[in-house]
């Protein structure tokens, strides 16, 4: 289901137990779910891969990164108020909050959400920019201390956490990737950029090298493809071709564009959820793609 290519400098997971909370129980898989540019589809990607584990009876954790706080809206089962306890209060330091303070309920049984909410995590993403050492560690530390800001222990029991990161390579996109066993790069044929993937991949190289030894790209996904078009099938190969270049996983098929996928995702609901053959075929691919990510992770 994916192409399979080495990444150069990447180290395999083998003896890692960075990702573990109390009583040495690991979490399966953490990854990040990134790209630097904006309307890419990464707040679908993840709430839809969320739902893939769910219905296959996993336990998620959902962690919205992005100061816009799209995850938050879709993906909480109540409303939340602008100045709700989120990821920026558990990320600053003028704070005492850790991850079970600010934890609620998603809209799916098993499914737990970090929320971002009203503006408080762009000011906290500033104020990480003039912080001192450590600040990259703020959220692996969080999911991981057997002693956090309060004194609760790290999360621990998911099958899956997956983190929506900002349309940037800044603080929060570091703090996610640090944390992080796994990168899945969400794209659009369209909007592809080899120069933004190669500033893509330096980050990663850079987290590699200075914070999370163990990171690995766990995939690259291409969203809202549009296949019938002659534009399509030229970014496609444009694509496929950086894959091979970059050595990167390429997931395939590529998420076709399908008003089905967002429509489902303002609602609040998986795929399989909406009406229709086709949205349950989407789910499956969904589906797909998670098991390939979380393979290449094993």
């Amino acid at each position: 289901h994916y192409h399979t290519f080495c990444f150069p400098g990447l180290t395999g997971l083998a003896g890692f137990t960075g990702i573990l909370g109390i009583e040495g129980n690991a979490m399966n898989a953490v990854i990040a779910v990134t790209n630097q540019k904006g309307g890419v589809g990464k707040t679908t990607t993840t709430f839809q891969l969320a739902r893939a584990k769910i219905t296959a009876g996993g336990k998620v954790l959902v962690i919205d990164a992005d100061p816009q706080g799209n995850l938050t809206q879709v993906a909480s089962r109540d409303e939340l108020p602008e100045d709700h306890p989120g990821l920026a209060d558990v990320l600053s330091a003028r704070t005492k909050a850790s991850i079970q303070d600010v934890m609620v309920a998603g809209v799916w049984e098993g499914l737990d959400l970090i929320p971002t909410t009203g503006e408080a995590l762009g000011v906290v993403r500033d104020e990480l920019v003039v912080s001192g050492a450590g600040r990259e560690h703020r959220l692996s530390h969080a999911l991981t201390s057997n002693a956090s800001k309060d004194g609760n222990a790290g999360i621990t029991g998911y099958d899956l956490v997956l983190i929506d990161c900002p349309p940037s390579l800044d603080q929060l996109t570091i703090n996610a990737l640090t944390a992080a066993h796994g990168v899945a790069v969400v794209t659009q044929s369209k909007l592809f950029s080899s120069n933004g993937t190669a500033r893509l991949l330096d980050t990663i190289r850079n987290i590699q090298h200075y914070y999370q030894p163990a990171l690995r790209i766990a995939g690259l996904i291409i969203n809202a493809h549009e296949e019938r078009t002659i534009s399509g099938q030229t970014w496609l190969a444009a694509v496929q071709e950086a894959a091979t270049l970059h050595q990167l996983p390429l997931l395939m098929p590529p998420i076709p564009k399908k008003v089905a996928i967002s429509d489902a995702t303002e609602a609040g609901q998986g795929l399989d959820e909406w009406n229709g053959a086709e949205a349950r075929a989407l789910a499956d691919l969904y589906t797909q793609h998670l098991e390939s990510l979380e393979g290449f992770l094993k």
